[in-house]
């Protein structure tokens, strides 16, 4: 085993570039030998194509499972692709450095929700990557991580006053929901005679639609996301807003995200740029200086091919919206599935192959508990299932139309269903592809099932396959504690006087 890289790897010294009250990390690099993920540089210029990645993958599976990470005893875990997850982070900077004007402050904030893991969140840090934030627990986690507040945004839509507070405090950015938080705001700012170092904003709901899936999409008419502009009085509050508030200086707006064509995207951030234009012109000086276009950025989850890519919604938003990176504008990005989906894996062990009806079921020990949004919304969220033999070798031979079942006890629990692939039998192993972002990390507690072990995997000498631990795998001891394990006569005893 080795420790999954973070400072070892890439040495970067952060220059911090000041723009009124924002402060953004610039980032240069050097390269150090030994690095898990291999050259970079070389990296960039050849580009992750699918192929590469796949290999990458089907090498790691194989490596899983004469490691040991992943058999009978540990019937299911997590894989990350580290060198996968530094380039679409070089990806990431290298598609906005091509349009933005020469020394405009950027900020790309991984959004945290979509694999929380403090490892992950370091690895990004060391790859110039902040973080956008969303309850406590998300900020902690940045914290842990070593995320300074200079890279760290605050989006919620129910922050409460505490909360505020420690952000204010730390000098984090803020993005204010809605008026009574921006009251809220106002009389913490009041309290503090000298101010605070964060930078403040309004997220905006600009309203222009919905994608595909409505959960992932925050700019329909009727959203609980930001201000909503097109209703009535609503643009002329947030004009009047930053005229009465100097220190309002962000202007924030999110579409979405998977679902979300890029045409839409873009029309959103035409929105928000527009206001902030219109709101500098009502004050008649440059107030709002920074531009938080959310992410959104979707994934294409029918094959190992990166469509849409980073580069061309750059080039979209530079076509579309010109004025956004002419150099007047600081600029933040909240990107989070498109970063670490490609570059996940769940891997389960088939405990039983039987059949039902005829189709051959595959039950294996993946289902609700890592990939909740697919087994209960298959048609927005179906994922792509690889079949591995026994020894963690890509399966061949017959194809077959079967079902990729979970362990949890009700009968939707599947990963796939009736899919054409190599015929799964006990001892062989089924992927979940894609599955780095929201998936392992946000487990389910169905049946009080295991939260599975995660790992990050890179070359290592000789053409093998080394694992760092990202997460332990949880033990039945620690489900009894956090179900109360404690507190076992707390409903037979006094207080409650019951008999």
């Amino acid at each position: 085993m080795v420790c999954l890289p973070a400072v070892c790897c890439y040495v970067y010294s952060h220059p911090c570039h000041l723009n009124r009250a924002s402060q953004y990390m610039g980032r240069s690099a050097r390269r150090c030998r030994g690095c898990l993920a291999g050259s970079m540089d070389d990296d960039i210029q050849a580009g992750d194509s699918g192929a590469g990645r796949a290999a990458r993958r089907d090498e790691a599976v194989r490596a899983a499972v004469e490691q040991g990470l992943v058999g009978a005893g540990s019937p299911v875990v997590g894989l990350l692709d580290v060198t996968g997850i530094r380039e679409s982070a070089a990806e990431l900077r290298a598609a906005f450095d091509a349009v933005v004007a020469p020394g405009t402050p950027v900020l790309h904030a991984f959004a945290v929700k979509a694999t929380p893991l403090v490892p992950v969140l370091r690895l990004l840090r060391e790859e110039g990557i902040g973080a956008e934030v969303a309850s406590p627990g998300e900020l902690a986690l940045a914290r842990a991580a070593g995320l300074g507040p200079e890279m760290t945004v605050l989006d919620s839509p129910a922050k409460t006053a505490a909360e505020l507070r420690e952000a204010l405090d730390l000098g984090i950015a803020v993005n204010a929901d809605n008026p009574q938080e921006l009251d809220r705001i106002d009389g913490l700012m009041s309290a503090d005679a000298g101010g605070s170092r964060s930078p403040l904003g309004i997220r905006v709901n600009p309203q222009v639609g919905g994608g595909s899936i409505g959960a992932t999409s925050t700019a329909t008419a009727t959203s609980k996301f930001g201000v909503a502009l097109r209703d009535e009085g609503a643009r002329e509050w947030v004009v009047r807003a930053y005229q009465d508030r100097p220190w309002l200086t962000r202007l924030h707006a999110h579409t979405g995200s998977q679902g979300i064509p890029l045409s839409l995207l873009a029309q959103g951030v035409a929105e928000v740029y527009a206001l902030a234009e219109e709101i500098n012109g009502r004050i008649g000086r440059q107030q709002i200086d920074t531009l938080d276009i959310g992410g959104g950025l979707p994934v294409n989850f029918t094959s190992d091919a990166t469509t849409p890519t980073y580069a061309e919604y750059a080039r979209m938003l530079a076509a579309e919206v010109p004025g956004l990176f002419d150099g007047r504008y600081g600029l933040v990005t909240e990107f989070g599935r498109s970063l670490l989906a490609k570059h996940g894996t769940v891997v389960a062990r088939v405990e039983y192959a039987k059949s039902s009806g005829g189709r051959a079921v595959a039950v294996t020990h993946a289902g609700v508990q890592v990939a909740t949004r697919t087994v209960y919304a298959p048609e927005s969220w179906p994922l792509r299932i690889g079949a591995y033999d026994a020894k963690g070798r890509v399966k061949e031979g017959p194809v077959v139309v079967q079902d990729v079942a979970g362990p949890a006890c009700f009968s939707g629990d599947l990963l796939a269903e009736g899919r054409s692939m190599p015929v799964l039998e006990q001892g062989d192993y089924a992927a979940a592809l894609d599955t780095g972002a929201y998936y392992f990390a946000h487990h389910y507690g169905y049946n009080s099932l295991l939260r599975p072990g995660v790992y990050g995997f890179g070359p290592g000498g000789e053409g093998g396959v080394v694992f760092a631990v990202v997460r332990e795998a949880q033990t039945v001891g620690e489900v009894v504690a956090e179900s109360g394990g404690a507190y076992v006569e707390g409903l037979t005893q006094s207080p409650l006087g019951l008999p």
